[in-house]
Formats: structure tokens, C-alpha cells, sequence
């Protein structure tokens, strides 16, 4: 039960102090993570995936050192995964292969990034299938996870709150806690 509240208590600081974190987007970090698990939650997703599309940029927190931002994917599998399971770690550090992929393979994907998401995807080396990736059994998830975080960018949209985040944590620590 202890670790149920850690991950709970973990979680809801790194949200929070999400707020008045900027990359250059239209909305803060916090407002993404929360939009993020409200496209989401509005595509039908189960709480594992709502869950790592609302922490997938969890580095961007000043609660890491200022390097994390660049290896901003691994953090998040690193963090994610002994508190919530190796597939909530493993879709949210696959985002930005996700994002090269569709780069790659979808040519009406790239004209739908901001200007900041392409300055991001050729510093994370550009376009690129990891043939690896592609039989995986989680792979698709990880490319719903990547529009939805490509779709969460807008100051009018809808969001999940910090409240509905942290429900879906629970449930997803309490799935996981043995019976």
C-alpha cells in the first residue's frame, strides 16, 4: 500500500509542478499532460495508455536536472515504469520514436507539427522506421499516444484535470497490486 501512495503522492507533485513550464508550445506542460490524457480518455484508450499520454513529457518537470530534457523519452520509461508497469513506461518512452515513424511513413503527418515538434524531430535525428518497433505488441498504442500528444497543443481544448490523472493512477497501481 505504501508504494500505491508514493506513486499517488510522486505523481501529483510532478503535475503539478508542470505549471508555467513552457517549450515554445501554446499551452504550458501542464496543460499538455492534461490535454494529452483528455484525448485520450475521449478516444476510448484504457487507463495505462491515458496514463502515459498524460506523463510522456514528465522530464520537461524542473524536479529533473536540465539535462533529462534531452532524453526526455527514456526519463519517462525510467520513472514511469517501476511505478506503473513496464507498458505505461514503455508507450510513454516510445513517443518520439512514434514520431519519427509517422514522419517517415505518413507525408501528411509532418505538415501537421508545430514548428516547434520539427525543430524537436531533427534534433532527435529526423525521420525513421525502427523496424524493431513495428511487431511489437504495444506499437500501435504508441503511435495513438503520439497524435494525441501531437493534438494536445491548444489553449481552448478540453483537458483532464490534475484529480482525473491521478484516479487513473491509482487504478492502474491498484490493477497492478497483487490480489
Amino acid at each position: 500500500m505504501l508504494a500505491t501512495v508514493d506513486a499517488i503522492t510522486d505523481t501529483a507533485r510532478l503535475l503539478s509542478s508542470l505549471r508555467d513550464v513552457w517549450d515554445e508550445e501554446a499551452v504550458d506542460e501542464l496543460d499538455h499532460a492534461l490535454q494529452s490524457a483528455a484525448r485520450a480518455t475521449d478516444d476510448g484508450a484504457d487507463d495505462e495508455l491515458v496514463l502515459a499520454a498524460a506523463l510522456h513529457d514528465l522530464a520537461r518537470s524542473p524536479l529533473f536536472d536540465a539535462s533529462a530534457g534531452h532524453r526526455h523519452d527514456e526519463v519517462a520509461r525510467q520513472w514511469l515504469t517501476p511505478r506503473f508497469g513496464e507498458r505505461v513506461g514503455w508507450l510513454a518512452g516510445q513517443h518520439v520514436a512514434a514520431k519519427r515513424y509517422l514522419a517517415a511513413t505518413d507525408p501528411a503527418y509532418r505538415a501537421t507539427l508545430s514548428p516547434t515538434s520539427v525543430a524537436s524531430l531533427q534534433a532527435q535525428g529526423g525521420a525513421s522506421i525502427d523496424p524493431t518497433l513495428l511487431e511489437h505488441p504495444w506499437w500501435p498504442d504508441a503511435l495513438r499516444l503520439r497524435r494525441f500528444d501531437d493534438a494536445a497543443k491548444d489553449p481552448l481544448a478540453r483537458a483532464a484535470t490534475i484529480e482525473d490523472v491521478l484516479d487513473v493512477a491509482e487504478r492502474v497501481v491498484r490493477h497492478r497490486a497483487p490480489r
